[in-house]
């Protein structure tokens, strides 16, 4: 990657579903795009695509529950692209399973990624951005973080900890010149699209399931520079599930 004074955005869970539509929605806006996640063959994968689209594209493998491996990915990030204008805290994952059964060790990995590792991505970005004079952060939490549904409470605590996460760090970082937001997306389906059931469809008040395109148009609204104005709030982007009441008939 040679990115010169192009601005570079980083993503964070980069090999596939939401990720890999972020990667693309910002080459495609013009964005050197920096990619993070575990999975090296999906983020080849996204790294190759972005390229074929004539987009400028840099790998790094990075296990998020890794201080150190966080540490050194921002450190070769910022020395080969030069600089980080947005950061999108997209990488999570979950442990489904009843509190009964849900072992410290499984708490914790889901708490190290997706909390943890969402407040030392931003901050190792947010030194970055100090330093040439601003930049947007956006966290991918969910509508988990809201409602809930059985055995989620490890996924729910750590999603429900970056929407808090959001508003502290847009209080602290606002002095530098720094937004920082949160999208809580609802049902995004990242798999075959065309088959989802009609019924699927027909129970969101916006008469479909969300995309992933969906997430990219309102991280672009939140990374505009023109939109400085929004930070440390949170945008649903749900269909309208979660205004919804649902009652047995």
């Amino acid at each position: 990657m040679n990115a010169g004074e192009r601005k570079t955005a980083v993503i964070t869970g980069a090999a596939g579903g939401i990720g890999r539509a972020l990667a693309a929605g910002y080459a495609g806006e013009g964005f050197a795009v920096a990619l993070i996640d575990k999975d090296e063959d999906g983020l080849r994968e996204t790294g190759n695509m972005v390229e074929a689209a004539g987009g400028n594209v840099y790998v790094r493998k990075v296990d998020l529950t890794d201080p150190d491996q966080i540490a050194a990915g921002f450190r070769d990030i910022r020395d080969v692209c030069g600089r980080v204008d947005v950061l999108i805290n997209n990488a999570g994952l979950g442990a489904w399973k009843s509190p009964y059964e849900l072992s410290v060790e499984e708490w914790d990995y889901v708490i190290h990624t997706n909390l943890r590792g969402t407040f030392l991505c931003s901050r190792e970005a947010a030194a970055v951005m100090r330093a040439q004079g601003g930049g947007a952060i956006v966290n991918i939490a969910s509508t988990r973080a809201f409602m809930s549904e059985p055995n989620s409470e490890a996924y729910a605590a750590s999603k429900g900890g970056i929407v808090a996460l959001t508003h502290a760090l847009a209080v602290s970082l606002g002095p530098d010149g720094i937004t920082v937001n949160c999208i809580s997306p609802g049902w995004i389906e990242t798999g075959d699209y065309g088959k989802l059931r009609p019924e699927d469809h027909a129970q969101h008040p916006a008469g479909r399931v969300g995309k992933p395109d969906d997430i990219v148009r309102a991280c672009l609204y939140l990374t505009d520079s023109r939109n400085r104005f929004v930070t440390g709030t949170n945008i649903t982007v749900d269909g309208g599930m979660t205004r919804k009441m649902i009652y047995l008939e």
